[in-house]
C-alpha cells in the first residue's frame, strides 16, 4: 500500500483541486488579494475595506451556506467555547464604552478578525490537503511581496529609511511598513516547517528549504526589528519541535545565508547593524520610536487602571491617549517614499496588542481573547506530541501562532494584513481542536478514495491519504 500525501506538497492537479476544494477559494483570495497594491499616497488603510477584507466576508458567507447544507466540520464543545468566547468580551466592551456608537466599528473589526474568520477557517478546512492549500497561499504571497521589496531596495524606490528610499515595503506602501515584513515572515515560517517536517517527499522539503532561505533577504531589508524577533523565535521553536539534528542544519544554513548577504555582499550591512544594535539600546539610549512606544504602553496601563474590568471601550485609546500620556510622546511618525510624499501619521494605538486589549476591553476582554489563544497553543503542542501523519500541519500551525503571539508584544492589529491574523488563528484552531467527525458528503481526498473504491473492479488500487 502506497502513501499519497495530498495537497500542494505533492504535484498539483489545478483543475481537480478547484473542483474538489471550491469552498476554499475565498480563503485563498483572502490571503492572495493582499498582492493588490495600495493606491499611491494612501498612507493608511484604517477604516477602509480592502480586497482581502471583502474576500474574508465572502469566506464567512460561504461558510454559513455550507453550514446550512451540513457540509462543514463538526466542532467539539471546547471548540465552540474557544472560538465563541471572544464575541462575549467584545460585546461587553462595546456596551460599556462611553460612546457605544463610536465603539461599533471596532466591534465589527474585532469580530471579523478574532471570531468570524477563524471560525470559518476551522469549519471549511476539512482535511490536511486543504490545510496545506491554505498554507501554500502564504508562501506564494511572501515570495511575490518579498521580490517586490528586494527590487525596491535595489532601485531605491522603497519607503524612506535614514534619508534613503531603501526600506522594503512591498505593495503595502510606507503607511504600512510592517505589512511586507509580516507576510514574508509568515511565508518563511511555513516554508521552514515544511522543510523540517518528517514524512514529506525529499524534493518538497528541499524546495521549501530553498524558499525559506530566499525569504531571509526581503525580511532583512524590511528593517523591522519586531518582525525579526518574532520570526527568529517562531523558526527556532519549529526547528526544536521538528528535531535537534534538523534544527542545527537549518540554523547553520540560515547563519551562512546571513553572513553571505550582509557580510559578504554588503546588503544593507550598516543599516542592519544599526537596527540590530538598537534592539539592545531600548533602555540605555532609545530612539524616538522606542520612547513613543514606552510612553503609549504607560498610557494604556493608566487607562486600564481607571477601568480595570471593561476598559475605556473599543476604539477608545486615541480619545483617551493625551489624558494619560506623558509629554515625551511625539506627535506622530514620519512616512515617505514608495510613491508617497512626506506625511506624518498620528500614533493611535500602543503598539502592543495585549495592552491595547487591556486598555480598551479590560480584564474581561483580555481573558476572553488571550486566554483562548493560550488554550490553542497548549492544545496544539499536546497534539503535536501524539502520533499523527500530519506533523507538517502541526508545525505550521504552531509556528504561525507563536509568531503572532510574539509579535503582539510590540505590535497590534491595523492595516490590510490584519485579516491574516484571523486566518492564522483559524489554522491554529483547526490543528488544536480536532473534529469528532465531518458532516455532509466527502470532499477532497476522501472523495477520491470513494471513487477509487468504486473503480476497484477495473484494477485500480486506491491510495491512502492522511485524513483528519
Amino acid at each position: 500500500m502506497s502513501l499519497v500525501v495530498p495537497g500542494p506538497w505533492a504535484r498539483p492537479d489545478v483543475p481537480g483541486l478547484l473542483r474538489r476544494h471550491w469552498p476554499l477559494l475565498p480563503l485563498a483570495a483572502t490571503v492572495l488579494f493582499l498582492l493588490a497594491p495600495l493606491p499611491a499616497g494612501d498612507a493608511t488603510a484604517s477604516g477602509k475595506v480592502g480586497p482581502a477584507d471583502a474576500a474574508s466576508l465572502l469566506l464567512v458567507f460561504v461558510c454559513a451556506v455550507q453550514a446550512l447544507r451540513g457540509r462543514v466540520r463538526a466542532l467539539t464543545p471546547l471548540g465552540v467555547l474557544v472560538l465563541g468566547t471572544p464575541a462575549v468580551g467584545l460585546a461587553v466592551a462595546t456596551m460599556t464604552a462611553g460612546d457605544p456608537y463610536a465603539a461599533l466599528p471596532g466591534f465589527v473589526r474585532y469580530l471579523q478578525v478574532f471570531v468570524l474568520v477563524p471560525a470559518a477557517v476551522v469549519l471549511l478546512v476539512r482535511d490536511a490537503a486543504e490545510f496545506r492549500l491554505a498554507a501554500g497561499c502564504f508562501v506564494v504571497l511572501a515570495l511575490v511581496q518579498g521580490a517586490v521589496g528586494v527590487v525596491q531596495y535595489a532601485t531605491h524606490t522603497g519607503a524612506s529609511y535614514q534619508g534613503q528610499d531603501v526600506r522594503a515595503v512591498g505593495t503595502f506602501g510606507p503607511g504600512d511598513v510592517m505589512g511586507m515584513a509580516t507576510v514574508v515572515a509568515f511565508g518563511l515560517v511555513v516554508a521552514t516547517a515544511v522543510a523540517l517536517a518528517p514524512g514529506l517527499p525529499q524534493r518538497v522539503r528541499r524546495i521549501a528549504g530553498g524558499v525559506s532561505l530566499a525569504l531571509v533577504l526581503p525580511l532583512v531589508l524590511s528593517f523591522s526589528r519586531g518582525v525579526w524577533i518574532a520570526t527568529a523565535g517562531a523558526a527556532v521553536l519549529v526547528m526544536v519541535l521538528a528535531g535537534i539534528r534538523r534544527a542545527l542544519k537549518v540554523l547553520l544554513a540560515l547563519a551562512a545565508a546571513g553572513v553571505v548577504l550582509v557580510g559578504g555582499l554588503g546588503v544593507g550591512s550598516e543599516m542592519v547593524a544599526e537596527r540590530l544594535t538598537s534592539i539592545t539600546q531600548v533602555s540605555s539610549a532609545p530612539d524616538q520610536s522606542v520612547t513613543d512606544r514606552y510612553t503609549m504602553w504607560a498610557a494604556a496601563e493608566s487607562m486600564w487602571r481607571e477601568r480595570p474590568a471593561v476598559g475605556v471601550g473599543l476604539k477608545g485609546f486615541p480619545a483617551h491617549r493625551d489624558g494619560h500620556a506623558s509629554l515625551g510622546l511625539s506627535s506622530g511618525s514620519d512616512t515617505a517614499g514608495a510613491g508617497q510624499a512626506y506625511l506624518r501619521q498620528p500614533l493611535l494605538s500602543p503598539h502592543n496588542m495585549y495592552l491595547l486589549i487591556l486598555s480598551e476591553q479590560g480584564l474581561i476582554g483580555l481573558i476572553a481573547l488571550a486566554g483562548g489563544w493560550m488554550a490553542l497553543l497548549v492544545a496544539g503542542l499536546r497534539r503535536l506530541g501524539s502520533p499523527t501523519g500530519m506533523r507538517d500541519c502541526g508545525l505550521i500551525a504552531i509556528g504561525l501562532l507563536v509568531w503572532q503571539l510574539t509579535d503582539f508584544l510590540y505590535a497590534d492589529i491595523g492595516g490590510p494584513s490584519t485579516v491574516l491574523t484571523g486566518v492564522i488563528i483559524g489554522l491554529a484552531a483547526w490543528w488544536a481542536l480536532p473534529s469528532r467527525g465531518v458532516a455532509g458528503p466527502p470532499r477532497g481526498a476522501a472523495a477520491h478514495r470513494a471513487a477509487a473504491s468504486g473503480a476497484g473492479s477495473r484494477g485500480r488500487a486506491p491510495g491512502v491519504a492522511a485524513r483528519r
